[in-house]
């Protein structure tokens, strides 16, 4: 068994689950998933019980190596760049690495409301609701603005396909806004379409789609657009 264990909530929604899983998978870092699944998050239900047993803060991604736990994406991207240098999760060189810290590190404390009114569900497809979200909540509009120009000027000063030319972190935590475009079909320019065909095409990417999707798990309080699942089938 891998000695590195990797706790995660449901991949159909867990957007912070899945970019340590990406970057892992991407980077061929074997380790041992532990799927937690959401059946609330009040202090009695099994969810919290469970991650209690792992990590204080009572949530997920933890990343457990030995008797280290490491709790919050970012930090397990960074504790995870230390204990595997060969892998290179971050771009080479000083000023295109510390561009790529400086762009998770948005992703990270940003994009609230994007996150809060389009949250990651993979399972679904929710075009009207996107153009219902997109005309009623300025907030959302300025993510995606920010995101089409952000994404547009790394693809442009460092070559695609990927943010810094090479996969790395930056992709992985990004991939989860990926999701949301496909779910709910925001609409962006061809050049940051043809970049998140290139997320989706990734072994990791297409394999947590496929995973997600044969779940089969409507968890009602995830769920503020879907009175029930869909039924998608895995390709």
């Amino acid at each position: 068994m891998p000695r590195v264990k990797l706790f995660i909530g449901n991949k159909n929604y867990s957007s912070w689950s899945m970019r340590p899983w990406v970057l892992m998978k991407e980077a061929r870092i074997p380790f041992e998933e532990v799927m937690l699944r959401f059946d609330g998050f009040s202090p009695g239900s099994k969810f919290k019980t469970e991650i209690a047993s792992v990590s204080g803060a009572g949530r997920v991604p933890v990343l457990v190596d030995g008797e280290l736990h490491v709790w919050d994406s970012l930090a397990i991207a960074e504790y995870l760049a230390e204990r595997f240098p060969d892998k290179r999760l971050w771009p080479r060189r000083t000023k295109r690495r510390a561009r790529a810290r400086s762009v998770c590190a948005e992703m990270h404390s940003g994009f609230s409301d994007l996150r809060t009114h389009c949250p990651m569900n993979i399972d679904a497809s929710l075009p009207e609701v996107g153009a219902r979200v997109l005309s009623e909540h300025h907030g959302v509009r300025a993510d995606l603005d920010r995101i089409v120009m952000l994404w547009s000027e790394l693809l442009s000063d460092y070559g695609g396909p990927f943010l810094f030319g090479k996969f790395s972190t930056a992709d992985a935590y990004f991939a989860p806004v990926v999701m949301r475009l496909r779910t709910y079909a925001l609409p962006v320019p061809a050049g940051i379409e043809s970049y998140a065909s290139e997320i989706t095409r990734l072994d990791s990417v297409s394999e947590w789609i496929r995973d997600a999707i044969a779940e089969k798990d409507f968890v009602a309080f995830e769920e503020p657009y879907r009175a029930g699942a869909s039924r998608q089938e895995v390709e």
